[in-house]
């Protein structure tokens, strides 16, 4: 099945709240287990500027879930840009985290004059860190005891990717 990305509508909120009750997803993520229908949508009802979220669709599914934001509120981080992706595991391996990334990095390369975009993986997240290697992002260092899961602390590593150079 093909996998379209388009940007979330309000009325998404129920479908990226599915994603997140899967624990493959919400896992790899800072999520809490057992989110809120409320907490997505007030997310969605309420936007806040220059955040962009996204969801991948196999037909009307939603299958995964993308956002891009501000890396910081400072002017001198005005050229970086965070983001965040989630993909529930039966549609994991399928095409859905490259059709979402694929999408991020069109609009903060071509689109929002992005010089960096940066994001942080689990350690333990070896088809996340390959996906992201595969979109040119490089490791810069990793957060030992960073967060959290299931009980136990575990590493991150602090990746990033410098807009290739103008043709």
């Amino acid at each position: 099945m093909d996998i379209t990305v388009r940007r979330a509508e309000p009325e998404d909120f129920e479908g990226i709240w599915r994603t997140f009750l899967d624990e493959s997803a919400y896992g790899g993520t800072l999520q809490l287990p057992c989110p809120s229908r409320e907490t997505w949508r007030k997310r969605l009802a309420e936007p806040v500027e220059a955040h962009y979220v996204f969801v991948a669709c196999a037909g009307e599914e939603i299958v995964g879930h993308a956002g891009l934001h501000p890396a910081g509120t400072s002017p001198r981080r005005a050229h970086a840009m965070s983001l965040g992706m989630a993909v529930p595991g039966p549609w994991q391996g399928k095409g859905v985290g490259t059709a979402l990334l694929g999408t991020l990095v069109d609009l903060a390369d071509g689109w929002l004059n992005v010089w960096r975009l940066e994001l942080t993986v689990y350690a333990d997240n070896a088809p996340a860190i390959a996906l992201y290697r595969k979109f040119s992002f490089e490791a810069e260092g990793t957060h030992r005891a960073y967060a959290l899961r299931g009980g136990r602390y575990v590493d991150a590593v602090a990746m990033a990717r410098l807009r290739p150079k103008a043709p």
